[in-house]
């Protein structure tokens, strides 16, 4: 039998996972702002990642330097260029996109992930996992809406931001049997300040006093959401966490009615419960899945 983790831990989990989602939702608000008054999200990444890597330096002043040993570093930097695409994908598509549509779109990624998972890991996904994938799609069409009025191009932005995301993670589970948590994140951060600094110096807008302390926020807070993510996913199975990963939609629709007054219409939230639903469901039959393996591995020794 799998054992269930402890209703200490799960709670834990649980708490860190709405966390970081409520952090990541203001985060999205603060660079959608800055993005408006003109700052590109080349530069917007760039900081934040500047501001993300001096609030790293005290966890990796007190781990020393055994904590940054890879095995792996062109792993490292394949998986930073992909994120840091996402990231810049992403920022640029909230300055033209509503706040939770994007958000809504961007929850594609599991989808991805699932379908990608076959010939990037050679995992096999079964006919009921690719119905759910298939299902998943149609619901951003429904969202999309490609032909009418409603029609916006820059949500393939959002789109290649979630495919660009879905092969980050699936790296992440290829180099996280060798490389730490704290080593991922570093070396991350390193490359993308690396690799965005020219084109944030070709960008660049001198920051303003109320600029520089949105840049200092979206800097920590995304900092604090993603190490609330890492948290949550230790202490608590995936399907436990991905109910939660969905509460962004709703702190990001307050977020876009109070600020730009934007209100998403019938397409939007049919099509974001399609995504949600077709996620769900496939974190079920991983779940699922995996039990079934750890059982017969059992039966097996």
């Amino acid at each position: 039998m799998l054992r269930k983790a402890p209703a200490q831990n799960t709670m834990r989990g649980l708490s860190a996972i709405a966390l970081a989602m409520f952090c990541m939702s203001f985060v999205d608000a603060a660079v959608k702002w800055l993005g408006g008054t003109g700052f590109h999200a080349v530069q917007i990444v760039f900081l934040r990642y500047v501001i993300g890597l001096i609030a790293l330096a005290p966890l990796l002043w007190m781990a020393g330097r055994d904590a940054l040993v890879t095995e792996r570093p062109f792993a490292h930097i394949r998986r930073a260029l992909l994120i840091g695409s996402a990231t810049v994908l992403f920022f640029w598509s909230l300055k033209y996109m509503p706040l939770a549509e994007a958000v809504a779109i961007a929850f594609t990624a599991p989808l991805f992930i699932t379908a990608l998972s076959v010939p990037v890991l050679g995992e096999r996904v079964g006919v009921h996992r690719w119905i759910a994938v298939v299902v998943g799609f149609v619901g951003m069409l429904v969202i999309v809406r490609p032909g009418s009025d409603s029609f916006r191009s820059e949500a393939f932005l959002v789109l290649s931001a979630a495919l660009f995301f879905a092969l980050a993670v699936l790296y992440t589970r290829k180099i996280s049997a060798t490389e730490s948590n704290l080593a991922i994140l570093t070396y991350t951060s390193i490359v993308i300040l690396v690799a965005t600094a020219p084109f944030a110096a070709m960008t660049w807008r001198a920051p303003e006093q109320m600029d520089v302390l949105l840049l200092l926020f979206v800097g920590l807070l995304g900092s604090i959401g993603h190490f609330m993510m890492i948290v949550a996913y230790r202490n608590a199975p995936a399907a436990v966490n991905a109910p939660m990963d969905y509460t962004a939609l709703i702190w990001t629709s307050i977020l876009g009615w109070l600020i730009w007054h934007e209100t998403p219409d019938w397409g939007v939230w049919l099509g974001a419960a399609i995504i949600v639903c077709a996620g769900l469901y496939i974190v079920n039959r991983e779940t699922r899945y995996a039990r079934r393996l750890v059982r017969a591995g059992a039966r097996a020794a």
